[in-house]
Order: structure tokens, then C-alpha cells, then sequence
């Protein structure tokens, strides 16, 4: 029998989120889950609720296992999903449409609502994070690094910024969870920045976390969602922290001096940055203002 649509899900311990998940999906014409052994419930809850099981090894990201996945899948049209995701029923009229009535689209970016520590993200590049999750079996693949955007063939299609017709990514919910993501993450890649020729700069450990905190919370507007908005340009700038110190402990800890000058000069510059983020967006009624002002009035 010929399927239109198989649903693909990557799961590794994740009892908590794969009912709402698979709940979301039923009118898929296959619903595949390929599971890294999770010792949980998760298989058990699947395979009650009809879901085709496969396995694959452990990994500390899921871009391998993703793409085993959709070479087990049947359909015609492959949607991905994460366990802690959900279809909502306008996202599900619009991937029926476009797969039983669009000749000439190949893949599809659907934005994604991300729900983090109970709110929903507007800023710091968390909405409309586009990700490319509807295709042609065939036509869309990801290759083996971590947070990479698959590849794609043929021609593509985003779907607007409508809520409605967004993926409901209930991602991170509790500090915890971020920081065990984070220490799997980082190890990942820190080997790949190695891998790729990096060379340890005691610099970088001021420089590529301060970068990311502006790059959020200023330049991608993360003030406006006020402290949730601080905490996670916080947390991501810690993430790059860690990625270099990763980096650092692979080089065995390998000491060095501490350059006083120009150390001086990174924070300058850094404080420099924040002074000029300051002069162009209005913290009046932001929660975060007297933090800011404190910096400002010691640069």
C-alpha cells in the first residue's frame, strides 16, 4: 500500500513528552519512532499507541539517527518532529494540502513557537526559527555535525509566521534539562571545532561567549521578552563558554600567561558594545534596566 505521509521521531528518553507528540500525528499515514535505547517507558508508550519502532546506537546528538530513520520511513512525504513537539490541526490542513496538491515544492520550512521555562520566545532568534521538517522522501538529508541545517534539493516553501501553522515546541522546562542538553551538546562540539583545526585562544573565553549575549538579548532583541529573555542569552553565552573550555581541557589544561593588556582591551571593548546597545534601545520598562545602568555607569 502506498503511504502519502510517514512522521519520523527520534526519541531517547523522553516518557513525558512522546503521548502529546504521537497524539498530535495520528492521521499520519505512518508514524515511525527509532529509538536509542531509552530506558524509560518511551518504546512501551509508542508501541501502544501504533507506532513502527526501530533502533539505532546511542549518540549525543541526533543527526545520524535522523537520517537512519527516514531510510526505514515508507511515505511518500516525510515530516520530522522532535518528542517534545506537537502538530497543531492548521499545521496538519496545511502538510495534507501540500502534499496532495503541490506538484513543484520539494520541501517545506514551517517556524516553530518554542515554549521555554513556560513562555513563549519572540526574540533572541528562538521565533520564527525556521527549520526545514516536510519533504519529498529523497529530497532532504543532514549530514553528521551537530545543529547543522539539512540539505536540500529541488525548490522550497516557508510557511508564514502564523502561530497556528507553527510547530509547539515545548522545549526546555526547567534549568536542569538546559544544562544536561548543554553538557552533551558542548562535548559534541568542541570536538568538532578541534576537528575542524581550531587551536585553543584563552581570548575566545571572553570573546565568543560576550558575542552570543549581545547577539541575543541586543542585536536580536531578547530585552523585549524581558527576564526569560536575560536568563537564556545568559545560558547560550555559558554554552559558548563551555564549547571553549571543552576545547581547552582537550588540550590537557595546557597553562599559559594571562595577557593583563589584553585583557583590558576585550573588556573595553565589551563594555564599549553594551554602552552603544544602550543608546538605541529603550530599557524603560524592561525588568533588566537597573542591571544595565549599573554597567553603563562603570564603563
Amino acid at each position: 500500500m502506498d503511504l502519502k505521509i510517514s512522521v519520523v521521531i527520534n526519541t531517547l528518553n523522553c516518557e513525558q513528552d512522546i503521548t502529546n507528540c504521537i497524539n498530535s500525528i495520528k492521521w499520519a499515514d505512518e508514524i515511525l519512532v527509532c529509538d536509542m535505547y531509552s530506558e524509560d517507558k518511551t518504546i512501551e508508550i509508542a508501541k501502544k499507541m501504533g507506532a513502527k519502532i526501530v533502533f539505532h546506537k546511542r549518540l549525543d546528538f541526533v543527526e545520524p539517527a535522523r537520517n537512519f530513520a527516514i531510510s526505514k520511513a515508507l511515505g511518500d512525504w516525510i515530516l520530522i518532529l522532535d518528542p517534545d513537539e506537537q502538530v497543531s490541526e492548521d499545521l496538519k490542513i496545511k502538510l495534507i494540502e501540500i502534499s496532495s496538491r503541490t506538484k513543484d515544492i520539494d520541501y517545506v520550512r514551517i517556524p516553530r513557537k518554542n515554549i521555554i521555562f513556560g513562555k513563549w520566545m519572540k526574540t533572541s532568534m528562538w521565533w520564527p526559527d525556521y527549520n526545514i521538517r516536510f519533504f519529498r522522501k529523497g529530497k532532504v538529508s543532514w549530514n553528521n555535525k551537530i545543529h547543522r541545517p539539512p540539505e536540500a534539493l529541488g525548490k522550497g516553501m516557508d510557511l508564514g509566521l502564523d502561530e497556528k501553522v507553527a510547530l509547539f515546541h515545548n522545549h526546555y522546562q526547567t534549568i536542569p534539562q538546559f544544562l544536561e542538553r548543554m553538557i552533551r551538546y558542548t562535548k559534541v562540539q568542541s570536538e568538532e571545532l578541534v576537528k575542524d583545526g581550531y587551536i585553543f585562544d584563552w581570548k575566545d573565553l571572553i570573546k565568543k561567549p560576550l558575542g552570543e549575549f549581545l547577539g541575543r538579548f541586543f542585536a536580536n532583541s531578547g530585552f523585549k521578552d524581558g527576564l526569560h529573555g536575560f536568563a537564556l542569552s545568559l545560558l547560550q553565552a555559558l554554552s559558548f563558554l563551555i564549547v571553549y573550555l571543552r576545547v581547552w581541557e582537550m588540550e590537557n589544561f595546557e597553562q599559559g600567561e594571562i595577557n593583563i593588556s589584553e585583557l583590558k582591551q576585550i573588556s573595553k571593548k565589551g563594555g564599549l558594545e553594551i554602552n552603544y546597545w544602550l543608546k538605541f534601545i529603550n530599557l524603560s520598562h524592561n525588568p533588566i534596566k537597573r542591571f544595565f545602568q549599573k554597567v553603563k555607569d562603570k564603563i
